[in-house]
């Protein structure tokens, strides 16, 4: 089988899918990313992934190429995994990634085989790609096209690959779904191995594209319900991390995506909820997403709120044009959008410091991944080496990101070299008691203060 793409998404799936057993060809139009997964090198951080790519490339069992034609040859199943941002002209989906995957693939195959999208797409694309399989290649082959959405969590997508808790999947016939199957195959044997059970959701085209989008969309709309409930903590005096634990025990609803904070971010919750917004619109189905434009602002209005507190916290006056803290030290701990990545796409954490150097601040950023992927984004921050480097002389400390680093801190130990001891925590990591004990100054989203 081959992977079109070699992102995050193809590059996981052709070193676990190699893992799994299969030959793997993975194929991408950037010499350099493929020469470096050739070498073993890894192009961002993902837990464990390091390991199985060496392996399996000394196994024999994994090859990258920049040949679409090479990938024609090898293949029966060809994985589409491109990107899909959001369009520069509007919320929507640039499917152009999808259609140069197809463009240059198409022409070269001999032989039937099937083309299955992965990427995350509006509704309606898997059609669209059956006309592009017929535009560019021999229709006498009778190439046909399935869709098998993703489900991946940065930071855990080895095992997300590998030991889905679902798989979902489109296809018009019983060729096309024995294909399926035998390209699952070593993902139900696993399964077996470790007495588990794959389900496995066999659905129509717009059902398996709508899938990744609702589930991105309802993940979205819990993180900023509680936010929102944060807001109402906020000026009534309660706290949003009881109010969430005792929601999350109601099974009905559950404790997961209920942490509230500086809220999300990443390549995937943001700009599909806005293309689940736009593609609905042209559906004429756009009422029915309205409330996910409110989601958007609510996510939005977090790291605001964050900008906010540390003027309060500073003692600085909001004027006309937002607050000035010309001269304030402050440490951001945390660069990526969620701790175990180098993600700084649309990163919560990322956008605050840029705000408040912004606002004047003399920024200082400690990421323990995501340093140089931040760097290439906001350059004018000051990016520092470690924890304690970051907190020197800070008259502000804002843990905006969830690392294990920061949530293990000492408070004693840092705050022997603060200016002062101010924190903010826009995660809800860390015990305000424990911090405010050491003498410092606590601020939690949706919660009391606290010292």
């Amino acid at each position: 089988m081959t992977f079109i793409g070699v992102g995050y998404l193809g590059a996981t799936y052709a070193i676990c899918y190699a893992e799994l057993g299969y030959e793997v060809l993975a194929v991408d139009v950037d010499p350099k990313r493929v020469e470096d997964l050739s070498a073993g090198q890894m192009p961002f951080h993902e837990p464990g992934l390091d390991e199985l790519l060496k392996r399996n490339l000394a196994a024999g069992r994994l090859r990258f190429t920049t040949s679409y034609q090479e990938a024609a040859d090898f293949g029966d199943v060809h994985f589409i995994c491109v990107g899909t941002p959001q369009r520069s002209d509007g919320m929507g989906a640039d499917l152009r990634y999808v259609e140069s995957a197809i463009a240059p693939l198409a022409p070269h195959l001999t032989r039937k085989a099937l083309i299955v999208g992965k990427s995350t797409v509006p509704v309606g694309t898997a059609e669209w790609v059956e006309h592009l399989v017929e535009k560019y290649a021999d229709p006498s082959l009778g190439i046909e096209v399935a869709w098998s959405p993703e489900f991946l969590q940065e930071g855990y997508a080895a095992d997300d690959v590998m030991r889905p808790n679902r798989i979902v999947w489109a296809a018009k016939t019983e060729w096309a779904t024995a294909m399926l199957h035998a390209a699952h195959k070593g993902v139900f044997d696993l399964a077996s191995t470790e007495d588990r059970e794959v389900p496995v959701v066999a659905t129509d085209f717009a059902t398996a594209e709508l899938v990744k989008v609702a589930a991105n969309a309802f993940l979205a709309t819990k993180i900023s319900f509680i936010n929102a409930m944060a807001e109402v903590c906020e000026v009534a005096g309660g706290d949003v991390t009881h109010l969430a634990r005792a929601l999350g025990f109601d099974p009905r609803i559950g404790n997961r995506f209920l942490q509230s904070g500086v809220g999300f971010g990443g390549g995937c919750l943001p700009k599909d909820i806005r293309a689940f917004q736009a593609r609905a619109q042209e559906l004429g189905a756009g009422e029915a997403l309205r409330f996910l434009h409110e989601v958007d602002l609510i996510n939005l209005r977090r790291r605001a709120k964050v900008v906010q507190l540390s003027a309060e916290l500073l003692g600085r006056r909001p004027g006309p044009a937002g607050p000035d803290l010309s001269g304030a030290r402050i440490a951001v701990l945390g660069a990526t959008f969620k701790s175990n990545t180098d993600d700084v796409r649309d990163s919560p954490a990322l956008a605050v410091a840029g705000m408040l150097a912004e606002a004047g601040a003399d920024v200082h950023v400690y990421d323990p991944q995501g340093a140089d992927n931040a760097r290439r984004v906001h350059p004018e921050l000051a990016y520092d080496k470690s924890l304690a480097e970051a907190v020197t002389d800070a008259e502000l400390v804002c843990v905006l990101t969830d690392w294990a680093e920061f949530r293990n801190a000492d408070p004693v130990t840092l705050g022997e070299l603060v200016r002062q001891r101010k924190i903010i925590d826009g995660k809800n990591c860390l015990d305000g008691t424990a911090w405010a004990a050491a003498g410092w100054t606590y601020r939690g989203l949706g919660r009391p203060a606290v010292g």
